[in-house]
């Protein structure tokens, strides 16, 4: 593999020091950028486009070429687990993505198998093995998954939910079930992160979007129970360097400490926390990543540099901060204010690594 060329991003998640602060976007090639548009309306759609390894590094690329971002992040969706399952993902027009199968018994749990991610979801480590290769050396490639209660929560619903009724009668109601669910998605989840390491992923990511709609007991059991697992079963080095593992729990502010518990190298924070108050609370025990709030970049220019003097001076002269936005960039933002943020970002942290 080509050696790394800018890797400012892995340094800061170690906490070590670098030039200026690192900064990538969550969902960063996307809908967005109307290239992206355009290699989606080639390949026929989303799911076509994930899983062919060609059209899938053209667009990890793509906001590569226009900003200068610290990191690449695989192309790929969060429900490729359950699809391998055995579910049927698929994604309706406007409605987001859904399942022929429904997970609602013990039955169901009981025949769902754990994936082999070599054989089963050889198209992505395909994507992550031909975009490693045509980064060569840029930037280090991210590899990601969802968290096994994020993947519950789709698998159990049926698709997106806004009162995760079913998901949380069955925790609730059956909590064994829900054990034995979560069970076979964590081996999952850590049988296909260390399978997309030993592709060329250089840093993984733990998306725990739905943790944040837990109570407290219940995210400590179903949700970061699971993650902790994930975490103490990942491969942490490869080709002679540490493989950060980031863990991100939107709206999860209020249980930073004990994700820090689980080993984790960083923590992804939302914009519902602020970063100052949240790296006075773990300290030097992990990195922090976030966490501008993504409709920032509907606005002027001058207040996007703004947000991120305010971001930055709240952080302050401390090593380990990697800048993100708090969730994925919405899809009517304008790329030149996205331009304007990545620019930001380097610009005003320098002063702050001298």
């Amino acid at each position: 593999m080509a050696e790394l060329k800018n890797d400012r991003f892995l340094r800061a998640l170690m906490r070590q020091p670098v030039d200026c602060t690192p900064v990538w976007m969550m969902r960063q090639a996307g809908r967005y950028l109307p290239e992206y548009r355009a290699s989606r309306s080639q390949a026929g759609d989303f799911l076509s486009l994930c899983k062919n390894p060609d059209f899938a590094c053209e667009v990890t690329l793509q906001p590569l070429e226009r900003f200068p971002l610290d990191a690449a992040i695989l192309f790929s969706d969060i429900l490729t687990i359950p699809d391998a399952m055995g579910l049927g993902l698929y994604f309706e027009t406007g409605e987001g993505p859904r399942f022929r199968k429904i997970i609602r018994s013990e039955a169901d749990i009981a025949a769902l198998p754990v994936p082999d991610a070599r054989a089963d979801l050889d198209y992505v480590m395909d994507c992550v093995s031909t975009i490693r290769s045509a980064l060569n050396g840029r930037v280090p490639l991210i590899g990601f998954s969802g968290s096994p209660w994020t993947l519950a929560t789709y698998m159990v619903e049926g698709g997106s939910s806004k009162d995760f009724r079913h998901v949380k009668a069955m925790m609730y109601d059956t909590p064994e079930l829900m054990h034995a669910l979560l069970d076979k998605l964590a081996q999952s989840v850590t049988r296909y992160l260390n399978e997309q390491i030993r592709s060329g992923a250089q840093a993984v990511q733990i998306f725990d979007t739905w943790g944040g709609n837990l109570s407290d007991r219940a995210y400590r059991e179903f949700s970061l129970a699971y993650m902790d697992r994930i975490v103490q079963g990942l491969i942490r080095e490869h080709e002679g360097r540490t493989v950060p593992v980031i863990l991100f729990t939107k709206g999860g502010g209020q249980w930073l400490e004990l994700m820090a518990a689980t080993g984790a190298d960083a923590l992804g924070i939302d914009w519902t926390t602020d970063i100052g108050n949240a790296r006075q609370r773990v300290g030097q025990r992990v990195a922090l990543q976030g966490n501008m709030d993504p409709c920032v970049l509907y606005a002027n220019p001058q207040r996007i540099r703004e947000e991120v003097a305010t971001i930055l001076q709240s952080f302050g002269h401390h090593p380990g901060h990697v800048f993100n936005l708090g969730h994925g960039i919405h899809q009517f933002v304008e790329p030149e204010h996205a331009r304007v943020f990545v620019e930001a970002v380097h610009e005003l942290s320098a002063a702050y690594h001298q």
